[in-house]
């Protein structure tokens, strides 16, 4: 009686390491959406590059991220909300942004209304008062300690895409370019 043997291949030796199969080839989907996600992260990269690069005096500028009308993308329309900035000494602090109405103004303080009826106080000084009356649309950019909004810049007229950039805060740099 024979017993049958399993087909040899002049390649396979008994208990060696079997060949690698083939891969089989990425299909054309497979590929655009491997760059798609590339691009996302290439991307992303390049906003985290340029905010790292961005100094603290930004918010002395047109808005938050130092580009004309506030942070670029969807962003330039924001009402309000927060963010953390590099505070120039290796730390972090936690900024605050509001584009709104002034509905209450002193020589120390000032009170904005957004359009989504957010309403917040802040503490300015008598130069960032300067020009500015009830009724004027202001992006204030503030730090807040201890329950207390200090105003860090308060730019006069809406910052949005597109203009309305508005006049910068008394004492801060000229915008060159």
């Amino acid at each position: 009686m024979t017993t049958p043997q399993a087909p040899s291949t002049p390649d396979q030796t008994w208990g060696a390491t079997p060949a690698p199969a083939a891969k089989p080839a990425w299909s054309p989907g497979r590929k655009i959406a491997a760059g798609a996600v590339a691009a996302v992260i290439v991307a992303g990269g390049g906003a985290a590059v340029w905010a790292a690069s961005s100094s603290a005096a930004t918010d002395t500028q047109a808005g938050p991220g130092g580009m004309p009308g506030g942070p670029g993308g969807g962003l330039g329309s924001a009402l309000h909300g927060e963010y953390v900035a590099s505070d120039g000494n290796g730390g972090y602090v936690t900024k605050i942004m509001q584009t709104g109405e002034v509905t209450e103004l002193s020589a120390t303080s000032l009170t904005a209304k957004s359009d989504d009826g957010f309403s917040k106080t802040y503490t300015i000084t008598s130069a960032q008062a300067t020009g500015l009356a009830t009724g004027d649309t202001v992006t204030v950019v503030a730090t807040e300690s201890g329950g207390t909004a200090t105003a860090t810049s308060v730019t006069d007229g809406e910052a949005g895409p597109g203009g309305g950039q508005g006049t910068p805060p008394s004492g801060a740099p000229a915008r060159t370019g």
